[in-house]
């Protein structure tokens, strides 16, 4: 017999709801027997529509949502219900909705009907005619060029998929600085608020604050006298400094190195090495949970370059004594000629001229250095329009590094299309921050999973008035359906728009849209100006919209993706092996991708040897390599990534091989402490979950560890628990 929670809804009781802790059980089953008939005929989607948009409140206890939710979807053979389903009206409204209504017919021709039936040909427009795409995308965002490209996309032996916008010239920094149709120098650019200052007033910066903060620092920066195209590295909390900061050394000719602020010493060494970088900014510590946390200490340990340290609170440092190159934020600034500090003249630079410097784990232990152009945060920005729907006069929130590509992408994907970014000082896992999200009237909230998991885990989200969000969207690691149904109810049933990408894409392959019915856990489309491949289990691609299960490769033919590693060869890593697709060599990407029957796309990890932890893309050899030398009596470990029982991000379990006898169930709690202490000095949020004693690591018979085996080993081992 079926529980409550799996009901079919016209059988769940007002005591099954009273059970769920309904406070008014009657009138709630009331309401849910109008929306039945309000729906009548229409399928349980139309079911679900009608209560998540006019009977779920916040208020209700989860455990009412999730019995309404499945007991709409009770019996059904879907295996990705819809969780939210477009409305004509809104869908008119948003960006890519406003421009079918008034161009439809012209893009797509007499097929058109409307945004939301003709979005999968107007996504097929974008592969198939990139020229007039993102031309009228470039238009959209009011991005401006110093030098005009010849074209929008050439045919090209240099670059992967051909050369985009070949003769543009252009800064991406300048193009968040300059005041665009709908968008003015008085409009905000950034609000923010720090930690334990809840209940202050919100604190803003206008485009022409902005604007004038990012030409001191670029005034600065010229006077400690670096060659022009010299890379600069920034690790600290992403707060408004650090946008700044950022912001000016892409302005002024120079390439930003990006260093996320958990790092540890070695990490950040590596990094700094990697890129050559002649100079870092830092901050004396990070202010977060009514803890001060070391950061400029860690630099000094990564005998970093000459350092400018910001202050994390108040005018001066906390530091007694710098080294005796390294800058305070105050003297650097002083170095400025304050007769024109809020004056520069932007570097223009070629398209493909680096302007970031980020790093993205690979399978040698060593991190991929991967240069962003000024092409990149186009890419950046057009995700951001399209499928977050970011508007001019939105507000962007998404907590974040800019060590990461998601700090980048927030400030291009905001500032570019006119939008304001929302940071908030501190800990996401907070009320505080709920309450920011609440004050700062945040219209786009980002997330990644773990997030989620701990408001709905501490319910600290209670109380606050979350109806400005118009969408969510999910990036990082693998989420959990019942969180993300809580997660929607938050914000009255706003969309989460799953988000995959890389770092050396820029942004994303696949996500959602607000154009399409969206399930949750999965993405419902392709990016836009992406194609995208599954392979069989022979390296061939499936046949395009068809169901199957495989490794994923992308068409080489897009735009911002990377064409060169630092430390690498790109042609080695992304395309050698891979199959011919319409005489173009796929690209590789690395993920293991399900398509439905239904239509729509599952992660299911990394293909390869990489693992995501927490967000964080780490090598399974960089962690073995770390837990080899905790214990004499270890012969050989294999790090393994392994998805939790009922979704999420991934956990890390270390199997271990010892040189001889096994130890007791008390040594390995021991050797899991032990793996901990070890790994704090690669990154302090690694965390081992599970230690596993094998007799023998599989290996192929070229005596290459099988990873992909012990994690399906370890997966199906939990799963029997249950």
């Amino acid at each position: 017999m079926a529980t409550a929670a799996h009901k079919p809804l016209a059988a769940i009781t007002a005591d099954d709801l009273a059970a769920a802790g309904a406070a008014e059980p009657a009138a709630l089953h009331s309401a849910v027997r109008s929306a039945l008939g309000a729906a009548s005929g229409r399928g349980p989607a139309a079911v679900w529509g009608e209560l998540s948009r006019g009977v779920l409140r916040p208020g209700l206890p989860f455990a009412v949502h999730r019995m309404l939710y499945y007991g709409c979807y009770a019996g059904s053979p879907s295996t990705t219900p819809p969780a939210w389903t477009p409305d004509p009206d809104e869908a008119a409204l948003t960006n890519v909705g406003r421009v079918l209504e008034a161009r439809g017919s012209e893009i797509i021709g007499q097929a058109y009907k409307d945004p939301i039936t003709s979005f999968r040909d107007f996504h097929k427009f974008s592969n198939e005619n990139p020229e007039a795409y993102w031309k009228m995308v470039f238009e959209e965002m009011g991005i401006t060029f110093s030098v005009a490209p010849s074209c929008i996309l050439r045919d090209s032996d240099a670059y992967p998929g051909g050369e985009w916008l070949p003769g543009a010239v252009l800064n991406a920094a300048a193009n968040c600085l300059t005041a665009k149709p709908g968008r003015t120098p008085s409009n905000v650019a950034i609000v923010w608020r720090d930690e334990g200052k809840d209940s202050e007033p919100l604190n803003f910066v206008t485009v022409e604050e902005l604007r004038k903060k990012v030409c001191l620092v670029a005034n600065a920066l010229d006077a400690l006298n670096l060659a022009k195209g010299s890379a600069i590295a920034i690790d600290m909390p992403m707060n408004v400094n650090a946008v700044t900061i950022y912001l000016a050394i892409v302005l002024a000719g120079y390439i930003v190195v990006s260093i996320a602020d958990s790092f540890a010493a070695p990490a950040i060494s590596m990094r700094l090495k990697i890129s050559e970088a002649k100079a870092i900014f830092t901050q004396d510590c990070i202010l977060r949970d009514d803890k001060e946390l070391p950061l400029y200490s860690r630099v000094v340990e990564a005998k970093a370059p000459m350092a400018i340290v910001i202050p994390a609170r108040g005018s001066s440092t906390s530091i007694k004594g710098f080294r005796a190159d390294d800058l305070s934020w105050e003297d650097f600034l002083g170095r400025a000629d304050h007769t024109k500090a809020d004056i520069y003249t932007t570097v223009e630079q070629p398209a493909y001229q680096f302007s970031n410097i980020l790093f993205s784990s690979g399978t040698t232990g060593e991190p991929k250095a991967i240069p962003w152009t000024h092409l990149t945060p186009l890419k950046a920005a057009a995700d951001g329009w399209c499928h977050m729907d970011i508007r001019k006069g939105d507000v962007v929130a998404w907590p974040t590094n800019l060590g990461w590509m998601m700090g980048p992408w927030l400030v291009y994907a905001s500032l570019l299309n006119g939008a304001s970014m929302a940071l908030y000082n501190g800990s996401p896992n907070s009320s505080g921050f709920a309450k920011f999200v609440q004050d700062a009237k945040v219209t786009m909230l980002g997330v990644v999973p773990s997030i989620v998991r701990t408001w709905k885990s501490t319910d600290c989200t209670v109380g606050f008035d979350w109806s400005t969000i118009r969408c969510f969207s999910s990036t990082g690691e693998a989420s959990s359906v019942d969180d993300y149904l809580w997660l929607m109810g938050r914000a009255c049933y706003k969309p989460v728009i799953e988000y995959c990408g890389g770092t050396e894409i820029g942004g994303g392959f696949i996500t959602g849209s607000l154009l399409q019915p969206q399930a949750l856990s999965a993405f419902s489309t392709p990016a836009m100006g992406c194609n995208l491949f599954i392979l069989d289990s022979n390296g061939n691609p499936l046949p395009q919209d068809s169901a199957g299960i495989g490794e994923l490769a992308l068409d080489p033919t897009l735009f911002g993706s990377s064409t060169t590693l630092l430390n690498a060869d790109h042609h080695e890593v992304y395309f050698s092996g891979m199959p011919e697709w319409n005489a173009k060599v796929l690209r590789r990407h690395g993920d293991e991708f399900e398509r439905t029957t239904e239509g729509y796309y599952r992660a299911h990890g990394r293909a390869d040897d990489t693992m995501n932890l927490g967000g964080i893309k780490v090598s399974s050899i960089e962690i073995e390599r770390i837990c080899n030398r905790v214990n004499d009596a270890i012969l050989e470990t294999a790090a393994i990534g392994v998805p939790p029982v009922g979704g999420g991000p991934e956990q890390l379990t270390i199997a271990v091989v010892f040189k001889d006898q096994s130890p007791q169930a008390e040594d390995l709690n021991q050797l899991k402490l032990m793996f901990n202490s070890a790994l704090k000095k690669l990154n302090p949020l690694f965390k081992v979950s599970s230690v596993v004693v094998v007799p023998s690591l599989p290996r192929t018979a070229s005596n290459k560890v099988m990873r992909r085996v012990l994690r399906k080993e370890f997966t199906q081992a939990k799963h029997s628990k249950i």
